[in-house]
């Protein structure tokens, strides 16, 4: 079994991640690099990662992450920044192939958890740019809150020909335990086929100093009932994840969480699926 971390990220302090500035967040407000990377995953078994645009919010940090891949045997797939409603998006996604790691780019994200307008999905130039992901052979991540799960499932039905990944499994109300609010929603999202889903992120949707396996594993079994294993995948979410784990106890707590399982399903949330969902290369 090839064990893949499907999503995690790097930066630096001084790259204009203003994200950072939030007081809560001290503790990840540093420079994380390849290094920091393969010294967070020794001894976990993660041989393949996935690196994920973070927050930046400009194709400019695209180049910085392709050279990360490049570079770093570990890297073996980027997700990068790139706006759906841009007109040029065809013309930036062909640029970021140029770039030296190109072809390492193996999806494309956007930040519409932080979208205020509530049809910001349903928009014409939104899923234009989205078609045209598609047409360049990606899947779109999909980072969403909560409540943008019904219009990220009308959006997965009205374009099947694109492949959408969730992340973070639409950051559902761990921390709070309102499982019903959430699991309607996303089974409505996991209904179509053409979604594919992390188990990202969920200790940080927990309390970040008391959370325990318990917590997570009544939203993990909805998931693995929503999706199956074979849409499913295991990602770190680090640095992220250090508010409130390390890297070795959240992927610990991802295999505790998880229900019984054949080894082969288990093989496809800890690496079959991100292999074929981003076409990872050897």
């Amino acid at each position: 079994m090839t064990v893949v971390d499907s999503h995690h990220h790097l930066w630096g302090a001084d790259q204009g991640y203003t994200w950072l500035d939030d007081p809560a967040l001290a503790p990840i407000r540093r420079t994380f690099g390849p290094d920091d990377l393969a010294v967070a995953v020794e001894g976990s078994g993660v041989e393949r990662t996935v690196l994920v645009e973070g927050g930046r919010g400009d194709t400019g940090e695209a180049a910085l992450l392709l050279g990360y891949a490049k570079e770093s045997p570990l890297i073996a797939g980027v997700v990068a920044w790139a706006d759906p409603a841009d007109p040029a998006l065809a013309d930036t996604v062909a640029g970021y192939r140029a770039l030296p790691g190109g072809e390492r780019l193996v999806g494309i994200r956007s930040q519409v958890q932080g979208e205020r307008d509530p049809a910001y999905l349903d928009r014409a130039d939104v899923r234009r740019g989205l078609r045209t992901i598609a047409a360049a052979g990606l899947p779109f991540d999909l980072v969403v809150r909560a409540d943008q799960l019904a219009a990220a499932a009308r959006l997965a039905g009205d374009l099947p020909e694109v492949r959408f990944v969730l992340d973070h499994l639409g950051k559902p109300p761990i921390a709070s335990g309102a499982l019903e609010t959430w699991r309607g929603p996303l089974r409505a999202l996991a209904a179509h086929p053409n979604v594919t889903a992390k188990l990202s992120g969920l200790v940080t949707e927990a309390d970040w100093g008391g959370w325990t396996v318990g917590d997570l594993a009544p939203f993990v079994a909805v998931a693995v009932d929503a999706f199956g294993p074979d849409r499913l995948m295991f990602g770190s979410d680090w640095p992220v994840c250090l508010l409130a784990a390390s890297y070795g106890r959240v992927e610990k707590a991802l295999a505790d969480a998880l229900p019984p399982l054949s080894p082969t399903e288990r093989a496809d949330v800890f690496g079959g699926t991100a292999l074929r969902t981003y076409d990872l290369r050897s």
